[in-house]
């Protein structure tokens, strides 16, 4: 079998992350990261955001007839893999999800957030909030630009998950995954995109950082650390791909499962082949860090994953 991406598929993912690379690259983060720190709180950009409905990014698995582009949930994939490289902040999945259903959102003038498990990213900003987040109250996020709320103990969301309306997907082609599973197979394509581009980071670091006398790189540990980092990338890519394939739940949950451990670990990793220059608030690895923890704590819990894939056995 044939497991390589089309010519059509590297093209969109190649156009995604001209994009975002064009619009939302590290200077742009960081202006983001300290124009959050400044004000206290995150602010979404909302040009951007019309900009990426305008390409399509929201609308990608709606069918052309209704305004989409007509693709499927591994396109969606690769977008938001890319999203994921540049730590592009913003309610990605909630938008996504609800492209077709509520106006506005596959176009990018509406921004849509959704209670995810006991937290909610983005409420004060969000245009539409999907699911009873009566009580919530402010939390205190380690990522910078991603504010959070917080439900009361106790509060759950209905079953199936990210669907917390009861309205079911408007035409679009999810291949065949639910709702809730498609929602943390974006999340782990972000991740995904995260722990590929630390690793990148690393490697860069180690080609070009000297100490005692020879490049970083050259040292028996730190290309350990790197190989170390290159594998979990391409396993958990492995498991994203297939189960945006496939579209199976369990597939989703150990693809989550990966892409989480990807990119929480290779940050880490990353941050320790930078040495101390990881730890200082200019390198941009606490930042892929900070955005990985929050994103394994979002929906579909490690937790939850395991106890699915263990009753599976």
């Amino acid at each position: 079998m044939d497991f390589q991406l089309t010519e059509d598929q590297r093209a969109l993912r190649d156009g995604v992350r001209d994009l975002l690379e064009g619009r939302f690259d590290r200077t742009a983060l960081r202006a983001a990261v300290d124009a959050s720190e400044r004000a206290g709180a995150a602010a979404l950009d909302r040009e951007l955001w019309r900009e990426l409905g305008a390409a399509g990014f929201f609308s990608l698995t709606l069918p052309e007839a209704d305004g989409g582009v007509g693709l499927r949930l591994p396109e969606a994939v690769l977008a938001f893999e890319e999203a994921g490289r540049v730590l592009l902040p913003g309610p990605l999945v909630a938008t996504f999800l609800a492209a077709g259903e509520i106006p506005g959102a596959a176009s990018g003038d509406v921004m849509v957030t959704a209670a995810d498990g006991p937290l909610v990213a983005w409420l004060d900003e969000a245009d539409v909030v999907r699911g009873d987040v009566a009580g919530a109250v402010p939390a205190r996020s380690v990522d910078p630009l991603t504010p959070l709320h917080r439900l009361p103990a106790g509060a759950s969301r209905p079953e199936g998950g990210v669907s917390l309306d009861g309205v079911s997907p408007g035409g679009a082609s999810l291949g065949g995954a639910s709702r809730d599973d498609a929602g943390a197979l974006l999340t782990a394509a972000e991740q995904l995109g995260s722990a590929a581009r630390t690793t990148e980071m690393a490697v860069q670091y180690a080609r070009e950082r000297a100490q005692f006398g020879q490049l970083i790189g050259s040292f028996q540990a730190v290309k350990h650390l790197c190989a170390q980092m290159l594998v979990r990338a391409e396993i958990a890519r492995a498991a994203v791909y297939a189960a945006a394939v496939t579209g199976d739940p369990l597939e989703v949950c150990g693809a989550k499962l990966l892409a989480d451990d990807a990119a929480v670990r290779n940050a880490r990793d990353c941050l320790q082949v930078h040495g101390g220059m990881g730890f200082t608030w200019e390198a941009d690895v606490h930042l892929h860090l900070k955005r990985a923890w929050v994103r394994a704590g979002a929906g579909r819990s490690a937790g939850d994953a395991e106890e699915a894939l263990a009753a599976a056995l």
